[in-house]
């Protein structure tokens, strides 16, 4: 019996580096060179695994908006503005929180686009996973899911892909309703999901006087968190003469409990009383802007009372990604 030929590289198939599946760090490389995966294009995987960018959304309009909606929103969706317009047959390029099923995107059956923005991403920089998605997503079948996977290394980010002067203006739901125009005939894995995400969402508001702030409400306290785009050690010091001076609450009731830091972001946090509506927090909270503009622009050295704050906020800071 004749031995089987090996293929020779002009008779493999010719696989992208994005449609290379991960195996085993011993097992042969699919691409076929012949080596092991580790050796070959898993060594490249393993980079971009580890090679983490701390501001994925520098550079985009509506950075801190973007970090909100990527981590303190349940349901909001933006329409986005491509750099080279819309391709034939797509009307509109939606960003949303969320999609059923945990779909990275989906090109709807009227050819219109929504790109899910808090889907697990495979590699250390959002902004180029979710380039790659929505890459994909203007290629794909109208009425279509888009599937997740690793983006080439040297592929485009979203800055390479949207509008720098483009507005991103969020808009807030109530729920996920907007997932299907037509309810009535969404498949039931669909409606399920809806149901599902519905029933967690947290209430929340974007404060229409300031930028980035949102009001949340809980069973227990309100909360406003606030995207801030100041250098973390320059709004610490800030918020620590405020804190030191009896001035960095929000109104009777209310207290700045700390930060957490977010794709490169600093987010205070403040605890509001449950009666504390959005709208009751949208004059103190400009106000307080004013107060931390005034607060920025100091040099003076700290003083022990607000080094003593500072080392109180700091301790009680969270880093989410």
């Amino acid at each position: 019996m004749a031995k089987k030929r090996p293929q020779t590289k002009a008779e493999r198939p010719q696989l992208s580096d994005a449609d290379i599946p991960v195996v085993g760090a011993r097992e042969p490389c699919p691409c076929g060179s012949g080596r092991r995966y580790k050796a070959c294009h898993g060594r490249a995987a393993a980079h971009a695994t580890t090679e983490l960018v701390h501001r994925p959304f520098e550079g985009l309009p509506g950075e801190c908006d973007w970090v909100a909606l990527r981590e303190l929103v349940p349901a909001a969706t933006v329409e986005l503005t491509l750099a080279e317009g819309l391709p034939d047959g797509v009307p509109s390029v939606m960003l949303a929180t969320v999609l059923p099923m945990a779909w990275p995107a989906l090109r709807r059956d009227d050819g219109s686009i929504l790109l899910g923005l808090q889907n697990d991403t495979p590699s250390g920089d959002i902004s180029r996973d979710l380039a790659d998605t929505l890459r994909r997503a203007l290629a794909a079948e109208p009425g279509t899911p888009v599937e997740g996977r690793r983006a080439p290394a040297e592929g485009p980010r979203l800055q390479d892909l949207l509008a720098p002067e483009g507005a991103f203006e969020p808009v807030v739901h109530d729920g996920f309703e907007f997932w299907v125009p037509d309810a009535e005939n969404a498949t039931p894995e669909v409606t399920a999901s809806l149901e599902r995400a519905n029933a967690a969402a947290i209430p929340t508001v974007k404060l229409s006087g300031v930028d980035a702030a949102y009001w949340c409400e809980t069973p227990d306290k309100n909360h406003l968190r606030w995207v801030m785009p100041h250098p973390e050690e320059q709004l610490l010091d800030a918020l620590a003469r405020l804190h030191a001076a009896g001035r960095s609450g929000l109104g009777e009731g209310t207290r700045l409990v700390g930060s957490f830091r977010a794709h490169g972001l600093t987010v205070p946090v403040w605890d509001l009383p449950s009666g504390v509506s959005a709208e009751d927090v949208e004059k103190p909270a400009a106000e307080f802007a004013e107060r931390l503009a005034a607060a920025l622009s100091t040099t003076e050295p700290l003083t022990s009372e607000e080094r003593r704050a500072r080392g109180g906020l700091t301790s009680r800071q969270v880093t989410l990604s």
